[in-house]
């Protein structure tokens, strides 16, 4: 075999562009404190010499930034959260930098596993949807100096920047608007209520029946559905039930798909109508809920600016004016679509 081609060096680059290693290094992770025409020789001098950077010996030198964020989301499957993940990487990308991405499956123990692999792969900073309450392996990453944004979810024990939606407002707004439109007997299918969104879409709701004097039937309320198939069985229930709600208040995006495929299951049975069936009030948007065969209401939000928003508070914490500030905490807002059919 031939002599093997030889490689480009940063040092070599550096001597192209007329700067040192250390500019060309900032360069190529996103020209922090680097200026725009010297960024141009840099990357001028990167393309004629074909430089391509050895990742893998970057991400075990000391102190030497991989330019990775992780990411760990709670159902990949969801366009809910590959949506929020395109936001991180948009956002991610303009800084420079590229994004890992994990999913826990809504188990701590996966979260935790998913962690540490990213540490070991030298992350910068951690982006994480919390499966559920445990916090020890995320303060182990900001004692090891990777700060770490939480979205969607906080966790108490937890000292850092995070990003949520208001919960307890949007699914009270929600809940409000269908007894506005004369119902008083209405049903919940939701999460966990050990999972902070679950807890808090919770809470709106029965606020909101509280407020107008309606007191909830317990038969009606049904928790813990995590997947499509649970909401689905969840309905099933509800719709059986010997005086059925003319309203469901679903908290999340899966509840409410899973109570409309039950909706149409029995609608080609022919035993029932149209009218047969409860109004549904999903707390997320989910696709072609505009077909669904009953009204269905939708408290609507970005899931990509969510994922935007933690990905800015993120690169703030590793470059930006507020990396040594106190812990922020935003909550974007939620707007409410009535009766989309």
């Amino acid at each position: 075999m031939g002599e093997r081609a030889h490689r480009p060096t940063i040092k070599e680059v550096a001597q192209r562009a007329g700067v040192s290693p250390m500019t060309v290094s900032r360069t190529l992770s996103g020209g922090l404190n680097v200026k725009p025409d010297v960024q141009e020789r840099v990357l001028a001098a990167v393309t004629e010499l074909g430089y391509h950077r050895n990742e893998n010996a970057r991400s075990i030198r000391p102190g030497h930034s991989s330019g990775l964020i992780g990411v760990a989301i709670t159902n990949i499957a969801n366009p809910y959260y590959s949506t929020f993940a395109l936001g991180v990487e948009e956002e991610a990308a303009l800084a420079g930098r590229r994004i890992l991405l994990g999913n826990t499956s809504e188990d701590v123990g996966r979260e935790v596993a998913l962690v540490n692999d990213f540490l070991g792969r030298r992350v910068d900073g951690l982006i994480v949807v919390p499966a559920g309450s445990a916090s020890e392996h995320l303060a182990h990453s900001q004692n090891q100096g990777v700060p770490v944004v939480l979205a969607a979810r906080r966790i108490d024990a937890l000292t850092a920047d995070s990003v949520v939606l208001t919960d307890d407002d949007g699914a009270h707004r929600g809940t409000i608007a269908l007894i506005d439109r004369g119902h008083t007997r209405i049903g919940y299918l939701g999460n966990a209520l050990s999972i902070f969104t679950g807890e808090r879409r919770h809470a709106g709701f029965l606020r909101a029946m509280e407020e107008r004097g309606l007191h909830p039937d317990p038969r009606l309320i049904a928790t813990n559905q995590q997947t499509v198939e649970q909401a689905r069985e969840a309905m099933r229930s509800l719709l059986h039930a010997k005086n059925p709600p003319t309203a469901v208040f679903c908290a999340n995006n899966r509840n409410a798909i899973g109570a409309v495929k039950e909706i149409h299951q029995q609608l080609h049975t022919g035993l029932r109508s149209v009218g047969d069936f409860p109004e549904i009030m999903s707390f997320d948007d989910f696709e072609l809920a505009e077909l669904s065969p009953v009204p269905i209401s939708v408290i609507d939000h970005d899931p990509r600016e969510l994922g935007r928003t933690a990905a800015r508070l993120l690169l703030d914490r590793l470059e930006g004016a507020h990396r040594d500030a106190s812990p922020r905490a935003i909550e974007l807002p939620v707007s409410l679509r009535v009766g989309v059919r």
